[in-house]
């Protein structure tokens, strides 16, 4: 039986029950003598040999070749637990009653970083998010966070142990050669690591723990590169689509599956409001959601002056995002990234905020206006006869006064925009962003409007409310006649078994979900076809399908049963 108590990218704080036994994970098992109890790895005079919820597999019996061999092995199986050796065969399968998968064999991979992306990917998919993965020889201190974030599960201690019998003391920082046996030492830093790791895993924030841990190689800077690079896919499935507050302190933080999944977002389904005329780029804020920052009330202040702001289109021009249309900034990660400002810009972060920017000054303006000061040189020359407003600092009075000025002359001879208008297109392009074009078209229709002021719009058709969007969730929540356009348009739909919704839909009484649902999205439940229940996705959607434990879908609004 198997419970997940949190969650933090691919990285879990499960709990794991076989009758009187249990295990949490993560978790790092000892190598000891013989004659210990528990779960264990018993080194003794016929070899290794795994104890691990009442099952005992000889280890050294079984594994007959290494990682680069080439020679596959086909899956042992000793009562719930499927022993597999590296190089892992090309079709890999599980018994149904299979509840956790070992590695024994992965010291190699700690030299092979591709291999070890590759390696690791392909165990965990085939194992499915139902069973335990556990990966022996190849965790210490420095490397428990990242594997743990790429999906293993339960680690041995034998690196670290035979570390420090060397005498080479281990830290999650890296490595010290201190000349005499600290094998204990070692062995400690290991459990007090697996500590910290399963209190990032609770926080949310197991990537910023693994963004400090990886600098402590040059191997593990590899691991986390490629697995960011060629991982992607495999990461994304388990992103929060709404998360918490979290930092961008290291380059490779900018790489991050949350941050690269809302780039890719823009660029595949973001459309601006159709009636907005005139561009205005914007500087970023310390504080989130940016427009509830002074400095950005008083560039509001300053365009709603110029009595054109309906036409007027704010985007925030901002590392590691690139850019954030006015309509998306309380949208995750918009509205929960911190980083460290030093006027100073990385290569990738230029690159990227001019892909960005790009693409929404090519949807077409009349005028685009840089409000940015000496960062305007980011997006010098994406567009011909750029105004530049600044005049030192973006807020200074003279800059605001230039600001107000650009727009009065930007918009002469424009037509005035009325606000239901406003609040019509950009709700539909917030629900472009959302749930993509098809779903946005078929909520907006010619008898659907929005009320209410940014960001708690009301969606309303013939007086009926679909959904709203605030500012503490950052995006829509469909009421139940929302959710049913959703279910129209077959999108984030999850059916569920024959019985009576009472409260909120648990993994054990699902029958399908759509595999694109992840963390924070809208979810609709289906009953014989019928939608009977809409809210929060707890979990992904592959995950609602795997899982026999735990909510699938927190229930916002259910039908009569």
């Amino acid at each position: 039986m198997l419970d997940v108590n949190a969650r933090s990218f691919r990285g879990r704080l499960r709990e794991y029950t076989a009758g009187n036994r249990y295990i949490i994970t993560p978790a790092v098992l000892r190598t000891v003598p013989e004659g210990e109890d528990g779960d264990c790895i018993v080194a003794g005079a016929g070899g290794r040999v795994l104890r691990f919820m009442g099952n005992e597999i000889p280890l050294d019996r079984i594994v007959m070749s290494t990682a680069s061999s080439g020679l596959e092995n086909a899956p042992v199986i000793v009562g719930n637990v499927a022993l597999v050796s590296l190089p892992l065969p090309e079709k890999l399968e599980f018994p149904e009653d299979v509840e956790a998968v070992i590695v024994p064999n992965a010291f190699d991979l700690r030299s092979n970083a591709r291999m070890l992306v590759d390696q690791v990917i392909k165990l965990r998919t085939a194992a499915g998010y139902n069973r335990l993965v556990g990966m022996f020889g190849i965790a210490d201190p420095s490397t428990l966070a990242l594997l743990c974030y790429m999906g293993i599960d339960i680690f041995d201690d034998s690196v670290a142990a035979a570390s420090g019998l060397s005498g080479i003391r281990m830290f999650p920082e890296g490595e010290v050669d201190v000349g005499t046996p600290v094998d204990e030492d070692n062995r400690e830093e290991m459990v007090r690591e697996c500590f910290k790791v399963s209190a990032f895993i609770e926080g949310g924030r197991l990537r910023e723990l693994v963004d400090q841990r990886s600098s402590s190689s040059p191997v593990s800077v590899a691991v986390l590169r490629l697995f960011d690079d060629i991982g992607y896919q495999y990461q994304e499935e388990t992103v929060d689509d709404v998360g918490r507050r979290f930092s961008c302190n290291t380059v490779q933080a900018l790489r991050r599956p949350d941050v690269l999944k809302y780039r890719k977002a823009i660029l595949d389904r973001y459309e601006k409001p159709a009636h907005k005329r005139v561009l205005v780029l914007l500087p970023c804020t310390a504080k989130k959601p940016y427009h509830s920052s002074k400095t950005h009330k008083k560039f509001g202040s300053a365009i709603h002056a110029s009595n054109y702001e309906t036409v007027v289109h704010e985007v925030i021009v901002t590392s590691p995002l690139g850019a954030v249309p006015r309509e998306l900034d309380s949208f995750y990660p918009a509205n929960a990234y911190d980083i460290p400002v030093t006027g100073e810009w990385k290569c990738e972060e230029k690159a990227f905020i001019r892909e960005l920017v790009k693409y929404i000054i090519d949807q077409g303006y009349d005028t685009v206006i840089s409000h940015l000061g000496e960062d305007t040189e980011l997006v010098r020359g994406l567009c011909p006869n750029m105004i530049e407003t600044v005049v030192g600092d973006p807020t200074s009075p003279v800059s605001l006064t230039n600001l107000e000025t650009a727009l009065r002359e930007s918009t002469k001879g424009m037509e005035l925009g009325n606000y239901y208008q406003d609040r019509r297109e950009c709700v539909k392009s917030i629900l472009r962003f959302q749930f993509g074009k098809a779903v946005a078209d078929r909520i907006m229709d010619d008898d659907t409007y929005a009320i209410g002021k940014y960001p708690y719009w009301k969606l309303l058709r013939n007086k009926v409310q679909l959904g709203m969007i605030s500012e503490e969730r950052g995006m829509f929540s469909l009421t139940l006649d929302g959710a049913k356009i959703l279910a129209e348009c077959g999108c984030a739909t999850v059916s569920m078994m024959d019985f009576e919704l009472k409260g909120n839909l648990f993994a054990v009484g699902v029958t399908d979900a759509d595999p694109s649902i992840r963390i924070g999205d809208e979810a609709v439940v289906l009953k014989n076809g019928e939608v009977i229940g809409v809210g929060v996705a707890m979990m992904s959607g592959r995950e609602m399908a795997d899982l026999k434990r735990g909510i699938a879908v927190k229930i916002r609004h259910k039908a009569k049963q």
